[in-house]
């Protein structure tokens, strides 16, 4: 009895297509990258496989709840910084990892290649289009400080009017004799690098932050 079974045969599919697919992650420094897409894609091969196996009378048994586990260790790469909600791609990609390695356990092969592929170009190809829209439409955060008696609000609102930067959200804060404003400013990377190099020049201002 030889070792190298189609069912070793289809783990050491999902072991290398896991590996593609972590290793762009892995490039990134995303928080899910090449051993967590391995062990998702094998895992999900690995449980497909068994169902098929064990579950005669209903072989999707095991499998079905598969995509439930996903979505719990999906939800715990995403998390919220501010305004941003970051980890959103990776944890979709989990999810394809583990779609893939059904596939691969299911013995469609083909199919999980072909899909790793558009998957490829997905996170790399596409990346490029991502970052020359996020330069025509980027949000940015700035924090404003300064003395209220030495400046006043509509200074900054008509100067990145000027700069074609649209404020999605403010907020003030006033503590004493010092004032704060919040604003979540929209703009093309230009206009915000103009933005702020006159804000670093502003010699009112005691506090920046963007």
């Amino acid at each position: 009895m030889t070792w190298f079974t189609p069912e070793i045969e289809k783990m050491l599919y999902a072991l290398l297509l896991g590996g593609l697919i972590g290793a762009e992650r892995e490039y990134r420094s995303k928080s899910a990258g090449l051993r967590t897409m391995i062990l998702v894609c094998t895992g999900s091969c690995l449980f497909t496989i068994l169902s098929i196996a064990i579950g005669t009378a209903n072989p999707d048994r095991v499998a079905a709840n598969i995509i439930t586990g996903i979505g719990f260790l999906g939800a715990g790469v995403i998390f919220k910084d501010n305004n941003n909600v970051n980890g959103i791609t990776t944890a979709t990609a989990i999810w394809m990892v583990a779609a893939l390695g059904m596939s691969i356990g299911g013995g469609y092969i083909y199919l999980a290649f072909m899909s790793t592929f558009i998957v490829l170009i997905v996170l790399i190809g596409l990346r490029y289009i991502q970052n020359f829209i996020d330069k025509a439409n980027r949000l940015r955060n700035y924090k404003i400080v300064y003395d209220a008696v030495e400046n006043d609000l509509m200074k900054y609102e008509k100067l990145f009017k000027e700069y074609n930067l649209v404020a999605l959200t403010s907020k003030t804060q006033k503590v004493g004799s010092q004032v704060t404003f919040f604003w979540l400013l929209r703009g093309t990377t230009k206009n915000h690098d103009a933005f702020i190099a006159i804000l670093l020049k502003d010699p009112v201002i005691q506090e920046l932050e963007f």
